[in-house]
């Protein structure tokens, strides 16, 4: 189970406020050998496209929180992300695959996310106005973000049997959308393909040998639209969670050095409703579990795509908007913590945390930030 240094001060600390009967030890940090080495940005935390209207266990955490109607003026929220040198945001989630950009020659409507019986997750497509898409880059401008915005991978294609989706990816709007950033100067460091499509998916998947040629597609697009310019994004996929015949397969068709990082999502702790949260989060066997998901992911990067560098584009510990009064609480910095440590002792890269803010395991409390100027942050184990 491997901690950050910031754990070891904690520990450090308990003598101070247990009793005084406790044994006492000895930790020794080795700090003459490196493990591994993370990417300058490696701590990333994500803003999720959940409408208010998102519900879980009989209670909705999303509040107004969404990278449509996130109030971006509020000054706790800025001074959160200016505490990091330069916070990589990802934008992206569930329903990232249900967007449309409204710009150039769409050819659907564009309207807000509404509750839909029989869509995707429960909602119908959602609009990014360019309007907020302005608003969006000129605050993640102000405060020196680092931006992953992930597109929508399943425009133009159509359900086939189950959750499997079939067709062509009409990369039309995404082009437009693309061209439309690079107009108005917004520096978004990488691009990323899909949300949670990959092995049998989340809602929705599709098939490696598709969506390999699909970033073949998207990479010349982006080196297409880029040309001439001083800086190129990055192209990030699959977004998923890890399944080594698929993840295998997308580096084989996709080829050498079209995809710069291998992005999975990772949920150990099982569903938010969990009676059983907490001592799945105190317990080192449980939280070890998951090291042969970053070791395999390791293994099959180094075999099938030296070029490209692995990332968790997606962690929260527990699903379904975390644990309620388990994830908003310090008990989660354990896990946390955890997650770091292993993240980077296996060569991963960047690690988003699942969320700035909404649900319910946020780093920023929403109903603090719009009720009272009382915030709890949860960034590295510090409440």
């Amino acid at each position: 189970m491997e901690f950050g240094m910031i754990l070891i001060l904690f520990v450090a600390s308990i003598p101070t406020i247990l009793a005084e009967d406790i044994s006492y030890g000895t930790i020794v940090v080795d700090g003459t050998t490196s493990i591994a080495q993370t990417d300058d940005n490696f701590v990333c935390a994500t803003i999720d496209w959940w409408p208010h209207d998102k519900c879980d266990y009989k209670q909705c955490p999303w509040h107004y929180t969404s990278a449509i109607t996130l109030d971006l003026s509020h000054p706790i929220l800025t001074k959160a992300i200016q505490a990091f040198n330069r916070l990589r945001i990802r934008i992206g989630g569930s329903l990232q695959d249900q967007v449309l950009y409204n710009v150039g020659n769409l050819k659907s409507p564009c309207h807000p996310f509404r509750k839909m019986k029989h869509g995707l997750f429960g909602f119908s497509k959602g609009c990014l106005q360019m309007k907020r898409w302005d608003e969006l880059n000129h605050f993640f401008n102000a405060t020196s973000v680092m931006l992953t915005f992930g597109l929508n991978a399943l425009y133009g294609r159509h359900k086939i049997k189950g959750s499997l989706w079939g067709g062509e990816w009409d990369s039309s709007n995404a082009q437009d959308f693309i061209k439309y950033s690079i107009s108005k100067g917004y520096q978004i460091d990488s691009w990323e393909y899909g949300n949670e499509l990959s092995g049998n998916g989340v809602g929705a998947h599709v098939h490696a040998d598709r969506y390999g040629k699909d970033l073949i597609h998207l990479k010349k697009i982006i080196k297409e639209l880029y040309r001439g310019s001083q800086f190129e994004p990055s192209l990030v996929a699959p977004g998923g969670f890890f399944n080594q015949q698929w993840f295998t397969k997308l580096l084989q068709v996709s080829g050498s050095n079209v995809l710069d990082a291998i992005s999975h999502h990772i949920y150990n702790l099982g569903a938010g409703s969990d009676p059983k949260l907490v001592s799945k989060i105190l317990d080192p066997n449980h939280l070890n579990k998951v090291a042969n998901t970053f070791i395999n992911l390791a293994r099959t990067v180094q075999t099938h795509g030296p070029w490209s560098s692995a990332w968790v584009g997606e962690s929260g510990g527990a699903y379904n908007s975390g644990g309620p009064h388990v994830s908003d609480t310090f008990v989660n910095s354990f896990w946390y913590l955890d997650q770091l440590g292993m993240a980077s002792k296996y060569q991963t890269k960047v690690y988003c945390r699942q969320t700035l803010i909404g649900g319910n395991y946020g780093l920023l409390n929403p109903q603090h930030m719009f009720q009272t100027p009382i915030i709890t942050v949860h960034f590295y184990g510090i409440v």
